[in-house]
């Protein structure tokens, strides 16, 4: 059951970070003029400032995994899905089969989540580029994390699911990793990209999220299943 556990674990992030390579065109489209513009405003001539800002953003993606492993913990242990873990993982594999379906425009229901309000984002995006190459960056970065994105909103929920808080961090640092190919190049490759070839990276990654889903519904299934028969409900 163990080695069981390891490998579904594993696939979970490499699911996790090919959602984030495929998702390359949704991350330009959404933000590549954002961070673009961000760089030239900000005036920068070194790497650092392009390694600090993608360093804090990641790292902001790996503490909202953290964050919601934790809190699928505490829903568990609290018995709010009744004591099984599979119920969580059933609920959180059908939002995130929902929100892989909002990425491809055919969920009945229309992902508004967000990690913060936009507004706020915004304007603290504008302000970091006066605080300094560096450090602008990284509050620039760390402010990108907590934009709202279907993706990342599907890979929170999927970390609810994971079997420690370390787990879930570490599945929303894989995704991140994912990003960062297009993130990087983002102020080169912006524009390059037509949106035909962006829409069909877009619709990769989200068969991703929903394969992600899935599993995690499967997972749940079988949990529930199990427990069901040793309590003999």
């Amino acid at each position: 059951m163990e080695h069981s556990h390891h490998q579904i674990a594993e696939f979970s992030y490499w699911l996790a970070f090919m959602t984030g390579i495929l998702g390359s065109g949704h991350c330009l489209g959404m933000c590549g003029g954002l961070v673009s513009s961000f760089f030239m405003r900000l005036g920068v001539r070194s790497p650092l400032p392009y390694l600090a800002y993608h360093a804090a953003r990641v790292t902001v993606y790996g503490v909202i995994g953290l964050t919601a492993a934790l809190l699928g913990a505490v829903l568990v242990q609290t018995g709010l899905f009744g004591k099984a873990q599979g119920i969580l993982q059933i609920v959180a594999g059908l939002v995130v089969i929902l929100l892989g379906l909002d990425m491809l425009g055919l969920s009945p229901v229309r992902n508004t989540l967000r990690f913060a309000p936009l507004a706020w984002v915004r304007k603290q995006f504008a302000d970091a580029t006066q605080r300094g190459p560096v450090v602008g960056a990284s509050i620039g970065g760390a402010l990108n994390g907590l934009m709202p994105c279907s993706m990342t909103m599907a890979m929170a929920v999927q970390a609810t699911t994971a079997p420690s808080p370390a787990a879930g961090g570490l599945l929303l640092l894989a995704f991140g990793a994912g990003t960062l190919p297009s993130m990087l190049g983002a102020s080169f490759l912006f524009g390059k990209l037509g949106v035909k070839t962006r829409g069909w990276l877009l619709k990769g990654a989200a068969l991703f999220v929903i394969a992600l889903g899935i599993s995690t519904l499967w997972q749940g299934l079988a949990y529930y299943n199990v427990i069901r028969k040793l309590a003999n409900w």
